[in-house]
Formats: C-alpha cells, structure tokens, sequence
C-alpha cells in the first residue's frame, strides 16, 4: 500500500521527555472537541499522573477523549488511577488485554505498540516515547534517549482518521486470497522540492504487515549520499539488510547508531551477529553508550526521514502494531541529522570489524550463515500465522449505589 502523501505539514522534532510531555499536555490540557490518544506504556508515575489531569482538564472543557492503551504494555493501572478518568467521562480503550494463568501473563505478542495522539484535528504527535517516568533525564542512568515528532497541517487529518477507526473496531475488507499474496511496489518517493509533505505508514497483522519494512528500503534504495538509522533493537529481515549492505558498496555513507548500554542485554548480542557482514559491506556501525537508546528515527540525503514507533525487529516488522511518519522536508532532515550527529560526535563509539582466531573464524561464518538464513526466512514465518482482528474493550465505570 503506498502512502497517502500530503503537502502543506509543518513538523517539530521533540527529543526526549523533557521536550515531548510539555507540548503534548499542553495541547490536551488545551483541547475543546477531541483527544485521541494511543500508547503501549502508561504508568502511574510522576508523568503518567501528570498526563491524568491533562486529560481531565481536556474532558472538563467538553473535549471527547478517547485513550487506547496495550493490555500487555500498561497492564498494571489499577482503580484508583483510571476512576477519576471514567467519572470525568473520559473514553477508556485496552487493547488485547493481558490474559493471565497462574500469575504469568500469556499473550506478549502482536502488541499494540504504537505512540500517537492528535488533538482537536489541528495538532499530531507520533513517535517512540511512552508515558513513564524513564524517559526523563532525573530517572538517572536508565533514562531513555527518544524522539517524536510534532505535525501540524493536512497530514493530522490523516492521523485523526486512522486513530477514529482503531477504535471503532470495524473489520477491514478481507480481500481475496490472491490479493493478500500479492507484494504491492512502493515506487520512487515523492519529489522533495516542495517542504512539508508527510505521510503516515502502519503495519498491522492484516493488510499491512510490512508497509514500514518497505518504506525503509525503498528509502535505501534511492539513498545517493549518506543514510542514518538510530534504532534501539536491530534484527531486522534479510531484504532490508541487503538494501543497506547494497547502498554502501555504491559509495553512499551509511551509519546506524545502535544500543551500546542495552535495557535488555539481548539485544546488543543479537545485533553484534549483524556487525561483520555490515561492516565489511562498508557500513560504518556505532553503539550509543551514554544511556539506553530507544529511538527508532532515520534520514536519508537530508531529505527523507522517519520518526515513529517501530523498530527494526521481528517483534516490529513481523508482530506489533506500528505507526511511523515519513517526512520529505529538508528543513527537518537537517535537523535531525545535526542532532544525531550530535549524538555521534558526543556519545558514540564505532564498532570495529571483529577478527577472530582460525576456530574463531570457523564458528564466526557458521554462526553468520544460520543468522543470514533466519533473517532470510522469517518474513514468511509470520506470514504463515492468522490474520488477526484486534479486540478492544472499553473499560467502563462500575455502577454506584444510590443513596
């Protein structure tokens, strides 16, 4: 499915909590028709309480506010945090909620894992940032490094439209098995001589299972002169390593800014399997290494940039439900790019080629071999699992004794 270019947007680029909570509470603090929001994480904190009481403030100016949050991801708000909300009439919406046996909870995969609010139609943010204390520098060393975007213009009636129809729960057409087989051409993106234009790209468990994957390499494809990915979990599928293992060898400057104080150990051990094929294909790989990076941003020839909530990893190119915006705006591409040069230049170390000994090297190709099949594979993997209709359930106020 191509995306639904528009033009005419203007876009702010918010780094971290400190500069993302003040102007998304603000604008639902402001509201007067509509809050829409969307969320994998929302704690009771210090920030998630704050975001409270911008959502009463908005429902007391007579605002719909409708609020979707993952059953897996903000499993553990309890009665004293939401009735405030219900009684204020305020829309609550769990998406899947977590199914538990014997205290575990069963159901961690095909999360909804998307950041988006939109206010009155007029103002959008999408990104990676949840509602949790730990994406503010006072959390201390575990604070995240993010980013989101702020949109404003014809693209947030875009965003409006998609967020109104994850919660009215309406089945998609269910096309014909030929169709979904069918592996739809990006094309060429738009032309980027005018500023402003923005699209929106979901991947969902339906009819757009790699939308953003495609994006990304469609990107790499026509990238002529550098290309910056920073991404906080890095697996993704043998397509999208080809196409930036490929923009290197023709001389483009690609660097992807990794995890280097992982939240998950993991991860870091699962993307250094990637580092010698990618750094032998010329690609310049560095570990970000002040605190744990969750981001999942990319800008190519300061023209092309992404900002949203999926990762590059099974988890989100093959399972959750994501949401980036893709920017064609020179104006905001450099601004991203100075930032995550910034980043680079202050905080980042580059990853050198590993050179094992002769067992070493043995184990290192065969070790490289089973991962490069895996990437190669897996993509029909999760095209080999069910559609999936998403459940959302209200949460509603419990009914009150009459005096």
């Amino acid at each position: 499915m191509k995306p639904a270019w528009t033009t005419g947007n203007r876009f702010t680029l918010l780094e971290n909590g400190e500069a993302y909570y003040p102007r998304v509470f603000d604008a639902i603090r402001g509201a007067r028709r509509e809050v829409l929001l969307e969320t994998f994480i929302l704690f009771d904190d210090a920030v998630g309480r704050e975001l409270r009481e911008a959502l009463l403030a908005a429902a007391a100016n007579g605002a719909q506010v409708h609020v979707l949050v993952d059953g897996w991801g903000s499993a553990e708000l309890d009665t004293p945090f939401l009735q405030p909300l219900l009684d204020a009439g305020v829309h609550w919406h769990v998406f899947e909620p977590a199914v538990r046996w014997l205290g575990l909870r069963l159901n961690p995969l095909r999360r909804m894992h998307r950041k988006v609010v939109v206010v009155d139609g007029e103002v959008a943010f999408v990104g990676g940032i949840n509602y949790s204390l730990d994406h503010l520098a006072v959390s201390g060393p575990e604070a995240k490094q993010d980013y989101a975007v702020e949109v404003a213009g014809p693209l947030v009636q875009q965003i409006q439209a998609f967020c109104r129809d994850n919660l009215a729960g309406d089945k998609p057409p269910r096309l014909p098995w030929w169709r979904r087989l069918a592996r739809p051409r990006a094309g060429r993106p738009p032309p980027a001589d005018a500023a402003g234009r923005g699209a929106l790209v979901a991947r969902d468990n339906l009819l757009h299972r790699h939308d953003i994957e495609r994006q990304y390499r469609l990107a790499l494809r026509h990238a002529r002169r550098h290309v910056l990915v920073a991404n906080a979990y890095f697996f993704p599928g043998w397509r999208l390593l080809r196409e930036m293992r490929r923009a290197a060898r023709r001389g483009v400057l690609v660097e992807l800014v990794l995890q280097g104080q992982p939240d998950m150990p993991i991860v870091r051990h699962a993307a250094s399997l990637l580092h010698g094929q990618l750094l032998r294909s010329g690609v310049r790989v560095l570990e970000y290494g002040r605190r744990p990076l969750h981001g999942k941003v990319a800008v190519v020839d300061d023209e092309w940039a992404t900002v949203g909530s999926s990762n590059l990893d099974p988890t989100s190119l093959g399972l959750n439900l994501e949401a980036n915006v893709l920017i064609h705006d020179r104006e905001f591409a450099r601004t991203l790019h100075a930032r995550l040069r910034d980043l680079i230049e202050r905080d980042c170390r580059p990853v050198q080629v590993p050179v094992p000994g002769p067992l070493g090297l043995a184990w290192s190709q065969l070790r490289t071999t089973v991962v490069y099949h895996l990437l190669r594979w897996w993509p029909r993997w999760t095209r080999a699992l069910p559609p999936q209709q998403p459940v959302v359930r209200r949460v509603s106020a419990p009914r009150r004794a009459s005096a």
